[in-house]
């Protein structure tokens, strides 16, 4: 995985991702914000997870999967856990962060978002919410540089 300080003056969506899940769609909403703002100092970065048992069981297949399905170009990380006792430090220290109702606690879900700013603020959103809501959009175009 890389360190994310090569990401620190930039608007990053950060999303454990699956690749056979009812919220794998997603992957287009990803793709489509990568495209719309990755030349302005935003990037998508997907951390795939299996453990709500809806991956892929390599990394080489996650990522023909993600560029054959969804053309995805934004990173694609290497499978983690992202919940419990070989959770990747990332996720700890992600999890920390309150949801809109004040809740901080495990990942509930794939496709679970944290919106990083380069401010250091850090704004969650669970599976559910669509990666092009209009309270993401706001959050990323009233962050970017510049």
């Amino acid at each position: 995985m890389t360190n994310l300080d090569a990401y620190a003056s930039q608007v990053v969506l950060l999303v454990n991702v699956a690749s056979r899940c009812g919220l794998t769609p997603q992957y287009a909403q990803l793709e489509q914000l990568q495209r719309t703002y990755g030349n302005r100092g935003f990037t998508v970065l997907g951390f795939p997870s299996n453990q709500f048992l809806q991956e892929l069981s390599s990394n080489e297949a996650i990522a023909e999967f993600c560029s054959s399905t969804y053309g995805v170009t934004f990173p694609v990380f290497d499978r983690i856990r992202v919940n419990g006792k070989h959770e990747h430090p990332l996720y700890t220290e992600l999890k920390k962060t309150k949801d809109a109702s004040g809740k901080a606690a495990r990942i509930t879900w794939n496709f679970e978002k944290f919106l990083l700013m380069p401010s250091g603020e850090v704004r969650r959103f669970r599976p559910q919410t669509v990666p092009d809501d209009p309270e993401i959009i706001r959050a990323i175009e009233a962050n970017l540089p510049g």
